[in-house]
């Protein structure tokens, strides 16, 4: 799975860029600022959801002439080649289209498979559970396309029942249908995550690697989580004069949190130095990307935002090592072309800066 072309049109500081790459990993350098971060968000969208930013979709409009954004690109994908179209007008809702044919975000699951690892997520151990969250539905939803649905469903549901608590609404007959929904999106959810992790056991257990490995484990919440349709529908029942009181509903699994431990050493995750903090998110990147390839038989791409400058030199080269033996299109981003020396010809290369644009350099 890899992209051959990329075009930016008024997205972000890129007024026009037109990326041709081939399927091995791809170095991006230039300065702060000079946009390289805004070309993997772009290759970021080529999978459902808001990007590896979680922006909107007017804050990705270049200003200030543009009164919108377009992104296209080719994917080849299972020996198949896709066409894929990304726009927003007046900051609506992002548009896509697949093949020349609209297309709900949901299908760029089915098609593409995209994992990242910025910056931002170093934090991911020591910071709030949402944030643990939405990076476990991320690599379930590499597996399980599905998945996003069942999460937009549940949290559709959700809100609406979260209106019903606030403004007091005690008839049992306006939750049924809601509960219902959320019994059943709200199981898949569940089962999907925990399908996720066995995966993810399974691609690290003898993997050789140099990064080290991380034991996995969902915790429920305060009030626990059901395992089943029938037993959720009851307990959110049963809960709803708790659930009245707070004006929100405490069952479901919105309130699941990731628990990641340390595995040689037995410590958990929260409580490592940073930098192995550091070392279990890119492993367990990596243990996605080859559970994902023995699954379906291709590595997804990969988007890697200034990862090699919190690696030391061997630790960056084991990196490079194992994206090269995977085979997977890595976008990587750094300051300077020296953090890449070790992939050599292995890799192409993108300078980027504000007066020059995107062009493709050839190191030696």
């Amino acid at each position: 799975m890899f992209l051959s072309a990329l075009t930016l049109s008024h997205f972000r500081s890129h007024k026009m860029a037109r990326v041709s790459v081939d399927a091995r990993p791809i170095a991006i350098f230039g300065s702060n600022g000079a946009g390289k971060t805004n070309i993997l968000e772009a290759v970021s969208l080529m999978s459902p959801g808001r990007g590896l930013r979680r922006a909107s979709a007017y804050d990705m409009t270049r200003r200030p002439e543009a009164l919108g954004w377009k992104l296209a690109a080719v994917l080849h994908a299972q020996r198949q080649l896709h066409e894929i179209e990304s726009w927003s007008e007046n900051g609506a809702a992002r548009q896509v289209k697949i093949d020349g044919k609209a297309a709900a975000q949901t299908a760029l699951g089915r098609i593409s498979r995209v994992l990242w690892l910025i910056p931002s997520m170093d934090r991911l151990w020591i910071e709030g559970a949402e944030g643990r969250r939405r990076f476990l539905d991320r690599m379930t939803l590499s597996f399980i396309p599905d998945h996003a649905q069942a999460s937009l469903d549940y949290d559709k549901a959700m809100r609406e029942r979260n209106r019903l608590l606030k403004d007091m609404v005690r008839d049992p007959h306006w939750y049924a249908a809601l509960e219902a929904r959320m019994a059943e999106t709200g199981t898949a959810i569940h089962t999907n995550r925990r399908t996720a992790l066995a995966e993810l056991e399974l691609a690290q257990t003898g993997a050789e690697t140099a990064f080290p490995a991380a034991t996995l484990s969902l915790l429920p919440g305060e009030l626990g989580l059901p395992d089943n349709v029938a037993d959720f529908r009851e307990a959110m029942a049963k809960n709803r004069g708790r659930d009245l009181a707070a004006g929100r509903t405490l069952i479901g699994p919105h309130r699941t949190d990731l628990y990641g431990v340390y595995a040689a050493k037995d410590v958990p995750a929260k409580d490592c130095s940073t930098g192995e903090q550091k070392a279990l998110l890119v492993s367990l990147i990596l243990a996605n990307a080859r559970a994902l390839t023995q699954r379906f038989g291709a590595p997804p791409l990969l988007l890697l935002d200034e990862v090699a400058a919190h690696l030391d030199a061997d630790r960056r080269a084991a990196l490079y090592d194992e994206i090269c033996a995977l085979g997977a299109q890595a976008w990587m981003t750094g300051t300077e072309p020296a953090l890449f020396d070790h992939l050599g010809s292995r890799a192409q290369y993108l300078h980027v800066s504000e007066t020059d644009g995107t062009r493709p350099v050839d190191l030696p």
